[in-house]
């Protein structure tokens, strides 16, 4: 760790001196002359998070690059800048701390329900239902599925509620990690009903209304549904990963580890007999104390499904849809309501039905919370991130390199490779989609009218565009290690983030590496998106056939 750190620090100061004086322009020492120096940042901090393995100085280092390029000649006004200036910002910013508070109380409802014999009494239910390893996967799978409604409560619930039973299953964190993060962004981006349709139908809204198009954004929506090719793939290949308990690379390694208890993709300082004690304990283990953490698992998400209709319905036009009225709810806000329900029934359960006292349940919650804080360190750093990246125009200039001479039938392809790199260096999938939406569909929508011999397959192009948008982000996200969901997906199965990061990628890498073979390069060529889904998803679905089992 000190080798690490000292390299780390030899590196910055290296970079920092050579960025100082490259980036400042002689004529006049205030302005700042950057192109691809806009790359730097987010290059600097997932490749030191790569090669080091130490993620919070890998995006101080990241930060710093960032904050220099703002301030080039006056590096200690660039050194001020990230305390008083972003971390301020971003942890002022309400979204942001009603994520953490999300987290911090969600946290300590399963510290609690920990305390009380609740997630015991979960794990001798699951070994009711879900035999064996590929049973446990399944089960973490179904439930992603299952909490469609919004990615965060799902990475929470899901990562949280199975990590005892994985645990017992010696399955490693990296694979938990894996199976969390992958079904949630994919699902909810893809479900009628979520937090994410507000926001993405608001963006076709816009660039419908600027193109004169008559299409109903909803309706774009739904035609762009086909072609989320990795969303859809992703759901799947998760799935047959579950069942058949084979894996390749990273992944493998840390599942052959786990099955000898020497899991190293847990988080450093928590030991594998640490947690046995602390969380389940078989022989003592009762179906009936399920009930003390089933009750608060169920009203968290009573709650966030009430709570998004209520909100949304303050704001959404009289006589709205469902889907509608979902996507004007204030999320952030709905999820922190229900996070407070989770602590006071956790709590209940545990005085009541478990005959805990209060000094027990306090101390629950706060080893909940302290669970917690190193990952909320990371989200926070990520966020400042994603704020230079915004601020130096990273995304502009990538979007710049990219779009010269782009060919028209490859256009679905390029678009789903661009948003994947934008979100890939800024670590914001909703930031992605904001960015490209604008551009990609008034360039979609030229190339067709130009190009296309009929209105119907022009709009295929449209169509194909939006869906390489939407997913490309997506899969530029699950990728990422600075991207908020990645980060808590980590969190959630107490994983190394690091691990979780080398393990998912070779697996992101191969949907999305479908996607565009069997998805968007058709999608060029007018093939119908039916075609392409039905062979990507059985290619991912038989591959796991290929892999060595993981018990030989």
């Amino acid at each position: 760790m000190v080798k690490h750190i000292t390299l780390v620090l030899i590196t910055a100061f290296v970079v920092l001196f050579f960025v100082s004086f490259a980036v400042a322009s002689p004529d006049s020492p205030e302005a700042i002359q950057l192109g691809l120096w806009t790359l730097l940042p987010p290059l600097v901090a997932i490749c030191t998070a790569l090669i080091f393995r130490e993620v919070i100085s890998a995006l101080l280092l990241g930060l710093l690059v960032g904050s220099i390029l703002m301030t080039p000649v006056h590096p200690v006004d660039a050194i001020v800048r990230i305390p008083a200036d972003f971390l301020i910002n971003n942890l002022a910013d309400s979204d942001h701390a009603s994520i953490i508070l999300f987290s911090l109380m969600l946290g300590g409802m399963v510290g609690i329900l920990s305390r009380s014999g609740g997630t015991a009494g979960i794990v001798a239910i699951m070994e009711r239902f879900a035999k064996g390893r590929k049973g446990a996967s399944f089960m973490a799978w179904l439930l992603g599925v299952a909490i469609f409604f919004d990615d965060y409560a799902n990475t929470l619930i899901v990562g949280q509620t199975m990590r005892p039973y994985t645990d017992k299953m010696k399955i490693s964190r990296a694979k938990l990690a894996y199976i969390v993060d992958s079904t949630a962004a994919p699902v909810a981006s893809i479900a009628l009903v979520s937090t994410w349709i507000g926001f993405e139908l608001g963006l076709l809204k816009d660039a419908s209304e600027m193109l004169g198009m008559q299409t109903d954004a909803f309706m774009l929506f739904l035609h762009a549904l086909p072609y989320h090719f990795y969303s859809f793939f992703t759901i799947v290949f998760v799935l047959a990963i579950a069942l058949r308990d084979r894996d390749f690379g990273p992944m493998r390694a840390y599942e052959q580890q786990a099955l000898k208890d020497i899991d190293s993709s847990r988080v450093e300082g928590i030991e594998p007999e640490q947690l046995s004690e602390s969380q389940f304990v078989t022989d003592s283990a009762r179906a009936r104390d399920a009930w003390i953490a089933v009750v608060p698992i169920v009203l968290v998400i009573l709650a966030t499904l009430v709570g998004l209709y209520y909100s949304g319905l303050q704001t959404a036009p009289e006589g709205s849809p469902l889907f509608v009225i979902i996507g004007e709810a204030n999320s952030f806000q709905v999820l922190l309501a229900s996070s407070f329900v989770g602590v006071l029934a956790g709590a209940l359960m545990a005085l009541i039905m478990a005959k805990k006292s209060l000094t027990d349940v306090t101390e629950g919650l706060f080893e909940g919370m302290r669970s917690m804080l190193p990952t909320m360190i990371i989200l926070t750093l990520a966020w400042c991130l994603g704020d230079v990246c915004n601020r130096i125009g990273t995304a502009d200039v990538i979007i710049g390199l990219a779009s010269e001479n782009m060919p028209v039938l490859l256009l679905p392809a390029t678009v789903f490779l661009l948003a994947a790199i934008i979100a890939f260096a800024t670590g914001t999938s909703w930031g992605t989609m904001a960015i490209l939406i604008p551009i990609a569909i008034p360039l979609a929508h030229h190339f067709a009218v130009a190009e296309a011999t009929d209105g119907i397959h022009a709009m295929h192009l449209v169509y194909g565009t939006i869906g390489a948008v939407l997913a490309g982000a997506t899969f530029g996200d699950h990728c990422s290690p600075i991207s908020d969901t990645t980060v808590m997906s980590s969190l959630a199965s107490q994983c190394n983030h690091i691990a979780h990061v080398r393990s998912q990628i070779p697996y992101a890498a191969m949907s999305g590496g479908v996607a565009i073979l069997v998805g968007y390069l058709p999608a060029g060529f007018d093939m119908p998106p039916w075609v392409g889904l039905i062979l990507g998803m059985g290619i991912l679905f038989f591959l796991p056939r290929f892999f060595k089992p993981n018990i030989e």
